[in-house]
């Protein structure tokens, strides 16, 4: 595996590079980073040893119709929940003994996502309106499968859903850890953006909110879907009516999330980019707040597997095709200060001429 280095803990990109845009994702114990070229995970072990598995970022979805406004959303929805399922899978075996990765190996990766993807849908999707659908009938107002007003209960109950599923995740010390690592996340994305060297002081003098946030996303998703449900459930089920009804109106909800998340995504990349200053800030509120229950204060230990995940990034990214793919094989550093010593290690494959 390729050395998750050749870049100095203090570096930067060159000035005539023009710095691409780097991601991350929170995983159990630690951070994944993915850049256009690479991608990276960093997780703390139980001994304290940090275990890298830094890649190349191979995508099946490089062709010109999913960089389009509209489709590239779908494309980036899929292959992040993809890399970032893989990702947990990764640091959740790290946490093991060997005898417990055999056993988990033979569980079966895919049906876990299956699940998982199963149980979101029901819990963001179909609970809501049955929630809704409820609720009309407890006041004495029955709802109009196409009406306005009840897409929009439906909206308010998932902002509920979402709010309480966070709180009360949170009270699990596990997961806290994960959003202590959110955190983390953010934080060094933020010191990567604004150039300052990547050290432990300068992260956390981050704040743990970030407008690109997958958090974030999910508010607006769910104002989209308000939108999107009031305009084509009239359209596409105007006589739409009982039980039989229900069920139509539930599967044009599943069916139209590819468009959802389509829209949503532009409206995210849109409000990151010129809603961070003035008074437009105020669009990005609603989706800090949320941030505010799904992100916690790390600490430096948890910011070091982040910068170590970072650092790992934004090397392939410098290098490119000049590096040398990554193995299977995780690379571990006993400790932070052993990786920031390790990182010069590779500097000659930063200084080495095209091919």
């Amino acid at each position: 595996m390729a050395l998750a280095g050749g870049m100095t803990i203090l570096g930067r990109m060159p000035d005539d590079e023009k710095k691409p845009y780097i991601g991350g994702q929170a995983v159990i114990e630690g951070v994944m980073m993915r850049a256009p070229s690479g991608l990276s995970v960093a997780v703390r072990r139980p001994d304290g040893a940090i275990a890298v598995q830094e890649m190349p970022l191979r995508t099946r979805w490089d062709g010109k119709l999913w960089k389009l406004p509209g489709f590239r959303g779908v494309a980036t929805l899929v292959e992040s929940l993809s890399l970032g399922f893989s990702a947990l899978q990764f640091s959740a075996e790290q946490q093991m003994t060997d005898e417990e990765r055999e056993a988990e190996a033979e569980g079966g990766s895919k049906l876990a996502m299956m699940l998982s993807t199963a149980f979101a849908i029901g819990l963001f999707v179909a609970l809501p309106q049955l929630l809704a659908s409820g609720s009309g009938k407890l006041f004495g107002h029955e709802f109009g499968l196409s009406d306005a007003n009840y897409h929009l209960v439906i909206g308010g109950f998932k902002l509920l859903i979402v709010f309480g599923y966070l709180v009360a995740i949170s009270r699990i010390p596990e997961i806290r850890r994960v959003f202590q690592y959110h955190g983390a996340e953010h934080k060094t994305i933020h010191a990567w953006e604004k150039e300052l060297p990547l050290t432990v002081e300068n992260v956390q003098a981050q704040t743990t909110l970030h407008p690109r946030c997958g958090t974030t996303f999910l508010v607006v998703v769910v104002i989209v879907s308000i939108l999107a449900g009031s305009l084509f459930a009239p359209l596409l089920l105007p006589n739409a009516e009982g039980a039989l009804g229900w069920i139509a109106l539930l599967l044009l909800r599943i069916a139209l999330l590819p468009l959802i998340a389509a829209v949503s995504y532009e409206l995210q990349r849109l409000s990151a980019r010129f809603c961070t200053k003035g008074p437009l800030q105020v669009f990005l509120l609603p989706g800090f707040l949320f941030q505010k229950i799904s992100t916690r204060e790390p600490t430096d230990e948890q910011v070091e597997v982040a910068i170590t995940a970072m650092e790992a990034a934004a090397w392939r990214q410098r290098v490119g095709e000049r590096a040398p793919a990554g193995g299977e094989d995780p690379l571990v550093f006993p400790s932070f200060d052993r990786f920031v010593d390790a990182l010069p290690a590779l500097r000659p494959v930063v200084a080495q001429p095209d091919a």
